[in-house]
C-alpha cells in the first residue's frame, strides 16, 4: 500500500498480533513470526517518525514481545499492552494548511499491506 505522506515526522501507531506478526503465534508456535515484508518496512521507517505499538497482549507477554523486536532489531519508543479487544479510534486536529493528520487503515488478519518506505 502506498500513502501520499508529507515530509513531516510521522508517528505510527501499530497493532502487533495479525498486523506485523503472525495472529497469536506466540501462542500457538511457541514464537512470534513476522508477516512477510513487516520486518523490511518497520527497518525502513525513518529514524524521526515515532513508533507505537498497542497490543492485546498482557504485561505477562511484555518480557516476549519486547525480547523478539529488540532481537530483531525493531525500533519503537513504547508499547501500549492490555488494550480492549474492540475497536481503537484516533482522532486528530486537521492542520489549516490542509494536512489531514488522521490516518486509519484496516487491514486482513495476518497478510502485511506496507512496502518498505
Amino acid at each position: 500500500m502506498n500513502m501520499n505522506l508529507s515530509q513531516l515526522a510521522h508517528t505510527w501507531i501499530l497493532d502487533i498480533d495479525g498486523t506485523i506478526v503472525r495472529h497469536n503465534g506466540y501462542k500457538i508456535d511457541g514464537r512470534d513470526t513476522f508477516l512477510p515484508g513487516a520486518e523490511d518496512f518497520l527497518k525502513s521507517i525513518p529514524s524521526d517518525d515515532m513508533i507505537i505499538f498497542i497490543t492485546s497482549r498482557t504485561e505477562a507477554e511484555k518480557e516476549l514481545t519486547e525480547k523478539f523486536l529488540n532481537d530483531n532489531g525493531i525500533r519503537y519508543h513504547t508499547i501500549i499492552y492490555n488494550a480492549p479487544f474492540g475497536e481503537r479510534i484516533l482522532v486528530n486536529d486537521a492542520k489549516p494548511s490542509g494536512l489531514q493528520t488522521a490516518i486509519a487503515i484496516n487491514t486482513v488478519r495476518d497478510i502485511f499491506i506496507f512496502r518498505a518506505v
